[in-house]
Order: C-alpha cells, then sequence, then structure tokens
C-alpha cells in the first residue's frame, strides 16, 4: 500500500466536499477521478498530495513515498527559466533550492551536485529533451501549451512512486496527448489522475474514483464499463428514493389523522417518522443537468470564407500557412488539429477577415456574427460574480427570441442562488468553462469560434454540447485536442502538417489517421534539414539528364492520365463521404469507402512522386 484514505472529511463553505471518504491506493494503481465540475475533486486531490489537511479523518502515507502532483493552473506568473523551474521539482527529494532563482544554470548544477544530487542531474536534461523544452526559455514567455509542459517535466523529474495529475491534457496539442498517453500507459508508479479526456481515461484508468455528493465509490473498472455501471446505480438510487418518499408520505398522513386518534398513536412509529424526516433532510440531491442552448442569430450568407492560394507568414518568422485554397460554407463543422504554435489561431483571423494573407485572396460571406471561445477564458472579470459577467448588468438575458431572466438562464448552465453570486475566482476550472459558455451563448450568433471549449468540463456537460454544436445550424470552427469530441462534432479537419502546409480531411481525428495523416515534428524537421545536400556553386556545370529508356518514357507519358483519373475518382469519394446521409449506412458500408479513399489517396501520391522521379531523369526529348 502506497496511500489511504481513512475517513477524510472535507467542506468548502455550505458544501460537502468529502464525507468520511476511504479508499487506498496500491503500487501499479492506475485510478481515474471523476465527478461532476463543482464536486470536489481538484480539493480531494489537494488532500492526498498533502497540500491541505482534511478536517476530518487522516491520510496514511507509506515510508519513503516520492509523490508529485501537476495542477489545473498553469505557471504563467513563473519568472524562472525553465530549468530551473523543472529543477524546483527536485525539492520533493529534500534538495533545498528555493534560494536559487536567477543564478546561471551551472551555479545550480554545482548546488544540486554539492547537496549530493548530482546523479538527479541526467534527470532534468532527460526529461526537457523528451518533452521538448528549452532549458533558458522563461516560463511566463511560453505559450499555454508549453507552460502545461513545462510543469508535467516538474512533476516528473522526481520520478515518483504516486503521480497525482489534475487535467494533464489542458493546453497540450493532440501530439503531445498523445505523447502523454504512451507515456503514462508504460510509467511503473501509480497514477492518479482526473481527465476529462474520454480517450485518455479509457486507454489507461483500471480503476475509477466517483466523487458524487460526498460520496467516494470505487469501481474496479475500466472507463466504459464504469459508465455503465453508475447509470444503473443510478436508477437503482432513484427507484429506491421514490419508495422512501412514498412511505414518508404515507406516515406523513397518518401522524395528521386528527386529534382523536392521538392517544392511540404508536409511539414507536412516531419515532419512526421523526427518523424518516431527519434521513429525508439529509438528502444530498444530486446537482441537475445542465441545460444548453444558443442563439443561432441571423443566418449568414452560405459563403462563409473562400482562400484562393493563401499564404501568410509573421515578419521574420517562417510561413504558417503556405498556399492554402480552401472554402468555408454555411454550416460547415471544421476542426482544427496541429502542434501549439503551428498557426491554428492565425488561420481562424485569416477566415475571419482579421488578417490579411501575405499572397492569395481571401472572399468573405455577409451577414456574419462571430461569437468566440478563448481557452484561457480572458472574457471573463475573475473579480467579478458569474451573473456580473454574464449579465453585465441586465436584468434579463434573450436567447433565440425568448427573453428570461437572468438568474433563470444562469440556472440552466447550473449556476443557481448562491453559485450565481461567487466570483468567478472562485470556482472550479470546470465551473469557469460553463460560466464562459453562459456568456457565449447569450449572444446571438452565426459563426461559433471554440479555442479549447473541452478544458475541465465533466463528461456529461461535454456530450450536452456536442450535441448542441450538431444541433446548430450555423458555421463551428474548433480547435481541439480532445479526440472523442473532434469525431463527435466535426465533419473535416485541417491538419497542420508543418513547414506551412495546411490540408484538408474528411471526418474527425481518427478519419484523419485513417487516411494516412500525421504531423512533422520539429525534430523531424531538423533531421531534413540536416540531411539535405548543400546546394552547389552557381558556377558549377549542372549534370546532364538522361535519355529515358522506351519502357521508362512510356511510364512517364501514362502518369499524367493515371493522375487524372485517380483525382476524378478522389474528388468522387470525398463528395459521397460529405453527404450527411453517409454515416447512416452500416459501419461495414462506411470503413469499406472510407478505406477505398484512403487508398486512392495514398495512390495519387505515389504516382506524383513517380512523375517528378522520371521527369527529373528525362532531357525533355
Amino acid at each position: 500500500m502506497l496511500l489511504q484514505l481513512d475517513g477524510v472529511s472535507l467542506r468548502y463553505g455550505t458544501q460537502v466536499l468529502a464525507d468520511d471518504v476511504s479508499a487506498k491506493i496500491d503500487r501499479g494503481d492506475r485510478i481515474c477521478l471523476v465527478g461532476r465540475n463543482g464536486e470536489g475533486k481538484s480539493s480531494l486531490l489537494q488532500v492526498i498530495a498533502g497540500d491541505i489537511d482534511p478536517e476530518g479523518g487522516e491520510v496514511v502515507r507509506a515510508n519513503g513515498l516520492v509523490q508529485a502532483s501537476l495542477d489545473q493552473e498553469l505557471p504563467s506568473d513563473c519568472t524562472d527559466s525553465v530549468y530551473r523551474f523543472v529543477a524546483g521539482g527536485l525539492g520533493a527529494l529534500g534538495l533545498c533550492l528555493a534560494d536559487y532563482r536567477d543564478e546561471p544554470r551551472a551555479d545550480l548544477q554545482a548546488r544540486i551536485e554539492a547537496e549530493g544530487g548530482w546523479e538527479l542531474l541526467p534527470r532534468i536534461d532527460g526529461i526537457l529533451d523528451r518533452l521538448g523544452l528549452n532549458a533558458d526559455d522563461r516560463v511566463a514567455d511560453l505559450s499555454g501549451g508549453w507552460q502545461r509542459r513545462a510543469a508535467l517535466a516538474r512533476a516528473l523529474v522526481t520520478e515518483p512512486d504516486l503521480l497525482i495529475l489534475d487535467e494533464p491534457t489542458n493546453h497540450l496539442d493532440i501530439a503531445a496527448v498523445e505523447w502523454l498517453e504512451d507515456f503514462l500507459a508504460s510509467y511503473r508508479g501509480a497514477l492518479l489522475f482526473v481527465s476529462h479526456d474520454r480517450a485518455l481515461a479509457q486507454r489507461l484508468a483500471k480503476t475509477v474514483w466517483d466523487l458524487d455528493r460526498g460520496r467516494l465509490r470505487v469501481f474496479q473498472s475500466r472507463f466504459d464499463r464504469y459508465q455503465a455501471d453508475k447509470e444503473k446505480l443510478l436508477e437503482e438510487e432513484a427507484r429506491n428514493e421514490a419508495l422512501f418518499d412514498k412511505k414518508l408520505a404515507q406516515e406523513e398522513t397518518w401522524i395528521r389523522q386528527g386529534i382523536k386518534a392521538r392517544r392511540t398513536r404508536n409511539e414507536g412509529r412516531v419515532r419512526a417518522l421523526q427518523a424518516l424526516r431527519r434521513q429525508r433532510e439529509a438528502r444530498r440531491e444530486r446537482q441537475g443537468v445542465a441545460k444548453l442552448a444558443l442563439d443561432a442569430g441571423e443566418r449568414s450568407g452560405k459563403l462563409v470564407a473562400e482562400l484562393s492560394d493563401v499564404s501568410f507568414a509573421y515578419p521574420g518568422e517562417p510561413p504558417l500557412v503556405r498556399d492554402l485554397s480552401f472554402t468555408l460554407m454555411r454550416g460547415d463543422k471544421v476542426g482544427l488539429i496541429g502542434p501549439n504554435g503551428a498557426g491554428k489561431s492565425t488561420l481562424i483571423r485569416l477566415l475571419l477577415g482579421e488578417l490579411q494573407p501575405d499572397s492569395g485572396t481571401v472572399r468573405l460571406g455577409t451577414k456574419q456574427q462571430v461569437a468566440y471561445f478563448d481557452q484561457r477564458r480572458d472574457q471573463l472579470d475573475p473579480s467579478l460574480s458569474v451573473l456580473d459577467n454574464v449579465a453585465g448588468g441586465r436584468e434579463s438575458i434573450t436567447v433565440g427570441g425568448r427573453t428570461r431572466h437572468a438568474m433563470s438562464y444562469l440556472a440552466d448552465f447550473l449556476f443557481s442562488g448562491e453559485k450565481a453570486r461567487t466570483r468567478v475566482d472562485g470556482l472550479s476550472g470546470g465551473e469557469r468553462n460553463r460560466a464562459l459558455l453562459a456568456k457565449l451563448f447569450s449572444q446571438p450568433a452565426n459563426i461559433l469560434v471554440l479555442d479549447e471549449p473541452t478544458n475541465d468540463l465533466d463528461v456529461e456537460t461535454l456530450e450536452l454540447l456536442e450535441q448542441l454544436l450538431l444541433d446548430f445550424s450555423g458555421t463551428v470552427l474548433l480547435v481541439s485536442h480532445d479526440r472523442a469530441f473532434l469525431d463527435n462534432v466535426v465533419d473535416s479537419c485541417l491538419a497542420f502538417e508543418g513547414e506551412g502546409v495546411v490540408r484538408e480531411y474528411v471526418g474527425g481525428y481518427a478519419d484523419f489517421l485513417r487516411q494516412g495523416g500525421r504531423f512533422i515534428s520539429a525534430e523531424e524537421r531538423e533531421q531534413a534539414a540536416a540531411k539535405k545536400p548543400k546546394p552547389k556553386a552557381a558556377e558549377a556545370a549542372q549534370p546532364k539528364k538522361k535519355k529515358l529508356s522506351y519502357k521508362l518514357q512510356r511510364e512517364l507519358d501514362a502518369l499524367p492520365g493515371t493522375i487524372e483519373e485517380l483525382e476524378g475518382e478522389i474528388g468522387r469519394l470525398e463528395a459521397e463521404v460529405a453527404d450527411p446521409a453517409f454515416y447512416q449506412q452500416a459501419q461495414e458500408r462506411v470503413e469499406e469507402r472510407l478505406r477505398l479513399l484512403s487508398e486512392r489517396q495514398a495512390q495519387l501520391d505515389v504516382a506524383f512522386e513517380r512523375w517528378a522521379e522520371l521527369d527529373s531523369l528525362s532531357d525533355g526529348e
């Protein structure tokens, strides 16, 4: 046993977060902690990590236990270098590095060696290399995704027996999420994590801890089996509560049967009724389900944006978009996928006309109403309440032509009474996301731009948001690392494959992979640049091209026709796949057509490569 919770209790104001919770963590455990937003998952992780003390019960830890945590919040105000920040994680092993802030890296390394930690130095370099971090960068200057990587490196550098992760995939791009998933799958220590990423939870979790109204239930099963078991448990709970309420109503009727029967009442039955009343008062009702709705506003023009051979680069930097031609139509739901910093936000600004391309043309549609969801939640003032942030002083909010009181509207997003008047900085991460959705959906929009909207949301709210976007008649531009969310919502993806290449793929992320899509990593680009032969001097004679043999010349002459046939077939297949009725066919038929599309695209790539190879050998005769 590594750690045991023994009757742990915890409150936040009047809310019970943990009520007599008992559970244990053994070596090698893979535990996913789930619960609805605001239930207290992060607080329970803090108790387990030792950051806060429980109000009752105790946490028993094994002797010599090394544990490390990755919190939800990013280290955005940290002025340390990445090396100093990551090395600071070694403080969990007893090294005293608090006084060393702005010193050169060599002095910090000498300090670590002096404290007997010389064998730990390779760990720092190793984890920085594996996560692609630059040791000399300042943490505060990094983007959200790179700050998350730095925080993860700080947690991993101690090689802990117990690794505690609170929403570890937030702000990571898809490639980093897949790397993290692979890393954690092979991690030998115990793992306790909170995550909204259903794909990651399904792969990693062998046990699920369910925190619901202060009670912790342990499900010894994988994530999909847990979901089915929890649904059955809630159905059984509803039946039992209905029977209880019926019995209580009958006893209340009996006790009110008039003065004449009072002398003959059974005192034991009266005491039993009093116990029933106390039991009913102690019942904690399950939080309601959010009711998400939005106003699609005025219909935009059929054309939203048309890009023709568009290229864009910031001054002095490599191109983010190169020769992109793409048409965005009303009702399209497009996912933008690629590494952090690849240019996804830049492309959105080009599509919306906020940026002008360096070359090429952008033609915009008409009657556009844009609502923007930013992953850093900058549209929310943390010093104001949810009500003030969303209503902005209004007493009523109009959505879809229906005017409602602001408090009634917020109740649909599970902010009622005291919760609606809570300052934003007092909310959990998932609650802040719900508050931002409430603000976003309170204004009419026919184009939704969603930048990582799934961060911190519980599974139930995620599924509701998915359905809302599927039913939305307007246009959706979605930036997300949540693979399941992309698969369930978008009908095409724009993939940033490296060096400014942006390519469209039909379907979600799984379809992108099936069609052979992949991202070029920074390491691969560096290796390719190193292997590229250096250009010869201008005055050097160009090698004379050779005349092709009769057989090769016949092959070269036939390739344009082959390429044209393949392009025509691919066009027909893409049109078939883009039809909304396509995915309503039998699964075998859908997979067969997608496989054929992938094969034809691969054949087209081979044909182009062969044509280029033969053409380079030809002397043009």
